[in-house]
């Protein structure tokens, strides 16, 4: 979604503040802005409608000079993407101001902003907002007091950052319910939405509380939590090198991510497993007891994520013999449940700060659920701050808007985490030591998968003139299935469906024709012999077949079957594997349509608002 980027200090910080908005494009963004308070007092903009090369292009032009900055990368959300509703927007003069977020009373403020005499130049929330601490401003002359008096007023979500030309030496920042982190420099400080933003300047960061508000001046930071009280928050070093902000050798970084599974896959096992069993304390230190008599899993998850839920469903059932349901976090919100006994909760989301997952969470907590389990790629976010035990992914950064090695490593963390929960509910200890071997097994697997890149990449040639595709699998391989058709649809914008090869002949097989190919996952489990059933009724109309199948599962590539071999790999852990053929697919696809793969159109990397 939208980027924050803020700096203050000794040097001039247009450059610093046009790295961060270039790092944080992976969120997705249709203009961006900057605001710089210069030598005499003044505040700076400039604001471009496109990419940030067109704002870079811009201040090449006429430079922003100034040792206090803020700057931001928009995401549309209240009004149409244009100059006058870009960030960073100001009240008269003096005052600027970036956001992230939505502030949900945002009308009924705004008409009271204007009976005071200000006047709106744009459609956006964030103006609103600006108005309002000016407002205040103006009766309390001291931006911090200003600030913290105008948030009171505000209902929605928001990061804010917020400098003023009176005060040149520092910029205030809040947050509540958007993420929102703080770099921690040598005579010199940062703010940023996401770590990535501030890398080429620091490593150390701090992470705000929700209600924090702060001070940030470039010889110190001063923080308050929601309460008012000073408070201190602990400075954490990131983890990742700087080098995974770039491609590399690689044409995008989707390939990258895509490529880099092995490594990360293995990470999320790293001091989680033995050889044979897992590790449940790495859950957690309450982990044995919340997970003791746990009768249900309720999962909430978004987009993929909610795909890597619909697997761990399978394997929750199968393995730990307890019931598991699975819902999209945005419908689980707006409806009345049913709360068995003993149900745990889990949330899964890439960034930890997806809006809706959240705000399930935060519903949940105060439900009665008996505990909340996280599984997220970032250490300092939301979800895991605000949850009861937490896996962390260890995928390191994902800059491609679709996601490929979070989803694997999501699947890793959620066998993981099964193993556990079914060890209590008396999963024998020798199956679980064939899970854990066969794991441990699956990062050469998906080795072994990515050298059949180059036949992929051939395969891929016959969806180019094609606008529909059609994605089947069974039992545990069908939310792969949902997964492959919807990399394709997001990154080639090939109109893909999926669905349980059973179901056939309850409706898909009207649109099988020689213009529709049929994309299967076909691993050596129970369900092949049907599923090669299911395959001879798409034959038998006229449609081409692209199967990925186990070596020893028999399916023979004829006329208008297409066959890519597939290493073979435990029933259990087939789903993270099948996985990686059906984002090479998609990806070659996408290249050769010419698409832009790392930033698909109308879509952003992480949803931090409804």
């Amino acid at each position: 979604m939208c980027g924050i980027v803020g700096a203050v200090s000794e040097r001039d910080v247009q450059g610093i503040l046009l790295e961060g908005l270039r790092r944080l494009e992976y969120r997705g963004y249709d203009s961006a802005g900057m605001a710089v308070i210069g030598g005499d007092h003044s505040v700076q903009r400039a604001r471009e409608v496109g990419k940030v090369a067109a704002l870079g292009d811009a201040m090449a032009a006429n430079p922003l000079a100034g040792h206090l900055g803020i700057a931001h990368t928009r995401w549309a959300t209240h009004g149409e993407p244009s100059q006058i509703n870009a960030h960073p927007h100001m009240s008269g003069e003096h005052l600027a101001i970036v956001h992230n977020g939505i502030i949900e009373n945002y009308q009924e403020l705004r008409e009271e902003l204007r009976a005071d005499g200000f006047e709106f130049t744009s459609q956006t929330d964030t103006e609103v907002v600006a108005h309002l601490i000016e407002k205040n401003y103006r009766a309390l002359g001291n931006l911090h007091e200003s600030v913290r008096a105008s948030i009171a007023r505000l209902r929605g979500a928001y990061a804010l950052a917020v400098v003023h030309a009176d005060e040149p030496d520092h910029m205030v920042v809040c947050r509540e319910g958007s993420p929102l982190v703080i770099g921690v420099g040598i005579g010199e400080n940062f703010i940023a939405s996401d770590q990535l933003a501030l890398l080429p300047v620091t490593d150390r960061f701090m992470f705000l509380e929700e209600g924090d508000i702060a001070d940030i001046k470039k010889d110190g930071i001063t923080i308050l939590d929601r309460e008012g009280h000073s408070v201190e928050r602990e400075v954490a070093r990131f983890e990742h090198g700087a080098d995974s902000a770039d491609k590399g050798e690689y044409r995008h970084f989707m390939l990258k991510e895509i490529y880099e599974q092995p490594k990360v896959i293995k990470a999320t096992m790293e001091g989680r497993v033995t050889k044979t069993r897992v590790l449940e304390q790495a859950l957690g230190t309450e982990a044995a007891n919340l997970l003791e008599n746990v009768r249900h899993v309720q999962i909430i998850a978004c987009g993929t994520s909610y795909h890597a839920g619909m697997v761990a469903r399978y394997w929750i059932e199968e393995l730990a013999g307890v019931a598991c349901s699975v819902e999209v976090a945005s419908e689980f919100r707006y409806r009345k449940h049913v709360i068995q006994q003993d149900t745990l909760f889990l949330c899964i989301s890439q960034s930890g700060e997806t809006a809706d997952t959240l705000a399930a969470l935060r519903q949940a907590k105060r439900a009665g659920f008996r505990a909340a389990l996280a599984i997220c790629n970032v250490p300092g976010s939301s979800l895991v701050r605000e949850s009861d035990l937490v896996i962390m992914t260890q995928a390191g950064p994902e800059i491609g808007v679709a996601s490929t090695k979070a989803f694997t490593t999501q699947l890793t963390a959620l066998l993981i985490f099964t193993l556990a929960l079914a060890r209590h509910n008396g999963l024998p200890e020798e199956q679980e030591a064939e899970i854990v071997e066969a794991l441990h097994l699956v990062p050469g697997q998906v080795s072994d998968v990515l050298a059949l890149d180059g036949e992929i990449a051939e395969m891929s040639k016959a969806f180019i003139d094609k606008n529909h595709s059609l994605f089947l699998g069974r039992g545990s391989q069908f939310p792969v299935a949902l997964e492959g058709a919807l990399k394709l649809k997001e990154i080639s914008y090939i109109h893909a469906e999926a669905y349980p090869a059973g179901e056939l002949k309850h409706g898909p097989l009207a649109l099988v024709d020689s213009e529709m190919p049929v994309v299967t996952v076909a691993p050596n489990n129970d369900l092949v012999e049907k599923l090669k059933s299911n395959l001879e009724e798409v034959r038998a109309r006229g449609g081409e077949l692209f199967v990925f199948a186990d070596r020893k599962a028999d399916v023979k590539a004829e006329d208008g079957i297409h066959v890519m071999q597939i290493p073979s790999v435990h029933p259990i852990t087939a789903p993270i594997v099948y996985t990686v053929p059906l984002q090479l697919l998609s990806y070659h696809v996408a290249v050769l349509k010419g698409t832009d793969v790392d930033q698909p159109r109308n879509l952003a990397k992480s949803v931090t608002v409804e």
